[in-house]
């Protein structure tokens, strides 16, 4: 079995995906990708995934179609992920709506000298019927900011209304070293702000770090 290589809207900075942890996420925002194909199964480890040859010099994204750090995930499927992962000179990107469960794991070897840890912010508002089961955004923040001597991530997507100030605070306040940038690619309909608005805030957030726009973000510059 190979590892799958990244495509798609996926950050241009990473080269691989990898799932150990598949099936419905636990926080079912309503615009998850994964939504698109239909109803998802019950979540699940595939111990198939420990077969894989993840490679060397590689850039991973473990976990990109299921949170692999939800309330729902076992102790034991987050262990036997990292161990995999440990077992390969590659960085990796860790990503989670629940980064409190980050620091179970960051005296690991994997995460601490091999991985970025990432949370998304999509704003600063709390849209209930949009990000539904997820940890409120000042929630995650406040975790990421505990979160000390490893490189971290934010990721705005997909980007959602917001207000300025209070959106700038929680971005500074996890202290990232890259805040990466994407819009809704699913038509799925949501409060997005203008394109003033978006400039606005790449402008204040460039000040204090490294932003990367991903593509689809080009649509809500226009």
């Amino acid at each position: 079995m190979s590892i799958n290589i990244s495509k798609g809207n996926m950050y241009d900075f990473v080269t691989h995906t990898w799932n150990t942890v598949k099936g419905k996420c636990y926080h079912d925002c309503s615009y998850c990708y994964m939504k698109r194909w239909g109803k998802q199964n019950p979540v699940r480890f595939d111990e198939k995934e420990l077969k894989i040859d993840l490679g060397k010099d590689n850039y991973i994204f473990v976990g990109s179609s299921c949170d692999m750090f939800g309330e729902d995930i076992s102790e034991e499927w987050i262990i036997k992920t990292l161990k995999h992962c440990e077992q390969a000179d590659n960085k990796y990107l860790f990503q989670t709506k629940n980064p409190h469960r980050f620091m179970d794991y960051v005296h690991t070897c994997v995460i601490s000298d091999k991985s970025v840890l990432c949370t998304t912010i999509e704003s600063n508002r709390w849209y209930p019927d949009i990000m539904r089961q997820a940890p409120k955004p000042e929630n995650r923040a406040k975790w990421m900011s505990e979160i000390d001597c490893i490189d971290k991530y934010v990721t705005i997507e997909p980007i959602l209304d917001f207000d300025i100030v209070e959106m700038v605070k929680l971005i500074e306040q996890c202290n990232p070293v890259q805040v990466n940038i994407g819009a809704d690619s699913g038509n799925n309909n949501l409060p997005e702000p203008s394109s003033e608005e978006v400039k606005h805030l790449i402008e204040e957030i460039s000040a204090f770090t490294k932003v990367k726009q991903k593509k689809n973000l080009a649509r809500l510059l226009k």
